[in-house]
C-alpha cells in the first residue's frame, strides 16, 4: 500500500506540474534520437534541472505540449517490473502536423551520477499498440541510465513492453499488428490481426470481424424492434400485417438492465438463429450521449458474462446495447456493440480489442449517400403504397381501412429504420470510447482550474488515479460521464 500511495501521489504531482506549467516556455531538455525500423519517434537523454522522476517526465511532456499545441492526456504512472524506472502513457493531437492523433510513453530514471534521465517513444495513435514493443527494444539497446535498469530491462534479449503493458492494464500482452479491412460498400473499416476475417454481411456502417479461435467483434449494429403487445401492432396483426424482415419482436417497455437477456435472444431470432446459452455475470447502466437519435426514454447498458453462440462452448462476452421506448405505432430502435472471446484469451487479447476499437472508422460520405438513397427509396415506396392503397379503396371500399393501415405501418417502420441514420454515428463513436474506457479501467477527469480559450481541461486517467485526484481535491477535479465527452478530446 505504501508503494501504491507513492505512485498515486506521483500521478497527482505530475498532473499538477502539467497544469501549472502548461503555458510556460518549451523545456530546455535536449534529447538524443534513435531511428526506429517500425517508424515512430524514439528520444532519450538527461533532463536539465529535473530532481525527481515526476519532474523529468513533466519536462518531456511540456515539450510535447509545446510542439503539438495542446496538453497531453496522461494515464496512470507505473513502475517497470524489476527496475527503478517509472513511466506514463499519453495521447495528444499534433496540430502543426495536421491534427494527427499521437500516442506515446514517457519513461524516467535516475542514472549512476544522480542525474535525472528521461526517454520518449511515440507514434500515430492507430499504430502505437503495434510499434511500442519494437521501439522500446530499440530504446533499451541504446539507453542505459543505470546498470540495474539496463540489466533488468534488456537482459536475455527481452524487451520491456510486457512489463509496461502489465503495469498499465493488468496482465494484458502487447497488441499485434493490424491490417485494415473495409466493408464491400466502403461505409466502414477496421484494423484486424492476421488470421481474422471480415464477415461478408458487413456494410451500411455495421462491421463484423471474426478471429481464428472463435473471437467476434461486431460494431455499429442496429435494428428496429416491434412490441407485439402494443395496441397499434395488435390491430395491425389482426388485419394481416407482419413484421418486416430482420425486425426484432419483443415487448420492450423500458428497464434495459432487466430486459437485456431477452432482447439479446430476440436479436438472434431476428437474424434467423436459435436461442443461445447466455449467462450474464455483470450489467451496468451506461450514460446516454446527449442528442442521441434513438429517441424517447433511451437507455444504454454494458453487459458481460458468458455465451455459447454456436454449441461449441461458453466464451466471454462484453456488450454495449442501447434501446429507446416504443413510438406511437409500437416500434423502437436498438443498437449493439458485441465482443466475444474465449475465456483463456480475455486478458491476452484485451489490447488487441482496444487497438481494433481505435482503428474503427466510419465513412461519413458513403453513409450520407446511403441515407439519401434510402430516403429516395422510401419516398418511392411510399408513393407506390399510396397508389396501391388508393386503387384498393376505389375498387373495394370495405378493405380500404385495412390497406391504409398496412400503408401506415410500412411507412412508420421505414421511418424508424432510417430516422437519424447518419446522426447515430456520433453516438456510436462516443459509446465506443466509453466502452473502451470501461474495459481498460480508465476515467475521463475534468480539471476545473485549467482553462484553455475558455474551455475547462479534460484528460483520461486510470480509475485509481482519477479516484485519488477527486478525493484529494473534489472542488478542482471531477469525473466526466460519457454523455459529456468532448469530440476530438475524449473520443
Amino acid at each position: 500500500m505504501r508503494i501504491q500511495r507513492r505512485f498515486w501521489k506521483l500521478a497527482g504531482l505530475l498532473l499538477s506540474l502539467l497544469t501549472v506549467n502548461a503555458c510556460s516556455a518549451t523545456a530546455q531538455t535536449t534529447l538524443k534520437s534513435v531511428n526506429s525500423p517500425e517508424g515512430g519517434r524514439i528520444m532519450y537523454g538527461v533532463v536539465d534541472g529535473a530532481t525527481s522522476q515526476a519532474g523529468g517526465m513533466a519536462s518531456v511532456l511540456r515539450a510535447v505540449h509545446a510542439n503539438c499545441g495542446e496538453r497531453p492526456q496522461i494515464g496512470r504512472v507505473f513502475k517497470f517490473r524489476g527496475t527503478e524506472m517509472v513511466g506514463v502513457f499519453f495521447t495528444v493531437v499534433n496540430h502543426p502536423a495536421g491534427n494527427v492523433r499521437v500516442a506515446g510513453l514517457v519513461v524516467a530514471a535516475m542514472n549512476g551520477s544522480q542525474h535525472m534521465e528521461a526517454a520518449l517513444v511515440s507514434d500515430d495513435a492507430s499504430r502505437f499498440g503495434t510499434t511500442v514493443n519494437p521501439m522500446l527494444k530499440e530504446l533499451l539497446d541504446a539507453w542505459h541510465p543505470g546498470a540495474a535498469t539496463a540489466t533488468a530491462s534488456a537482459s536475455s534479449g527481452k524487451n520491456a513492453a510486457p512489463a509496461a503493458s502489465g503495469a498499465a492494464g493488468g496482465n494484458s500482452g502487447p497488441a499485434p499488428k493490424l491490417h485494415t479491412v473495409t466493408a464491400s460498400d466502403n461505409s466502414v473499416s477496421i484494423g484486424i490481426p492476421e488470421g481474422w476475417t471480415l464477415n461478408p454481411g458487413s456494410g451500411h456502417g455495421q462491421i463484423i470481424v471474426e478471429g481464428p479461435q472463435g473471437e467476434v467483434v461486431a460494431l455499429g449494429l442496429g435494428k428496429t424492434g416491434v412490441d407485439p403487445t402494443h395496441p397499434w401492432q395488435r390491430n395491425f396483426a389482426r388485419n394481416g400485417g407482419r413484421p418486416l424482415p430482420g425486425q426484432l419482436v419483443y415487448p420492450y417497455h423500458g428497464n434495459l438492465k432487466e430486459a437485456f437477456p431477452e432482447l439479446f435472444q430476440a436479436w438472434r431470432r431476428a437474424n434467423g438463429m436459435g436461442p443461445a446459452k447466455l449467462q450474464v455475470d455483470k450489467i451496468d447502466s451506461f450514460p446516454v450521449p446527449p442528442g442521441s437519435p434513438l429517441g424517447r426514454g433511451e437507455e444504454c447498458v454494458v453487459a458481460s458474462g458468458h455465451l455459447d453462440p454456436d454449441g461449441k462452448g461458453m466464451r466471454t462476452f462484453n456488450d454495449l446495447m442501447c434501446a429507446a421506448l416504443a413510438l406511437d405505432w409500437g416500434g423502437y430502435p436498438l443498437t449493439l456493440n458485441h465482443h466475444l472471446t474465449p475465456d483463456s484469451l480475455v486478458e491476452q487479447e484485451k489490447p488487441t480489442f482496444v487497438a481494433m476499437l481505435g482503428s474503427w472508422k466510419l465513412n461519413s460520405e458513403v453513409l450520407n449517400q446511403q441515407a439519401a438513397a434510402a430516403a429516395r427509396e422510401k419516398a418511392a415506396s411510399d408513393a407506390q403504397i399510396r397508389a396501391q392503397t388508393q386503387r384498393a379503396i376505389d375498387n373495394i371500399h370495405a378493405i380500404g381501412a385495412n390497406a391504409t393501415a398496412r400503408m401506415n405501418a410500412t411507412e412508420a417502420a421505414n421511418d424508424a429504420q432510417h430516422a437519424g441514420y447518419w446522426a447515430q454515428q456520433d453516438s456510436n463513436a462516443r459509446n465506443a470510447q466509453g466502452f473502451s474506457n470501461y474495459l481498460l479501467d480508465q476515467t475521463v477527469v475534468q480539471d476545473n482550474n485549467m482553462y484553455n480559450n475558455g474551455t475547462i481541461g479534460h484528460g483520461t486517467a486510470w480509475n485509481s488515479t482519477a479516484d485519488a485526484l477527486v478525493k484529494a481535491d473534489p472542488k478542482r477535479f471531477e469525473i466526466v460521464d460519457t454523455p459529456n465527452y468532448w469530440r476530438g478530446i475524449d473520443y
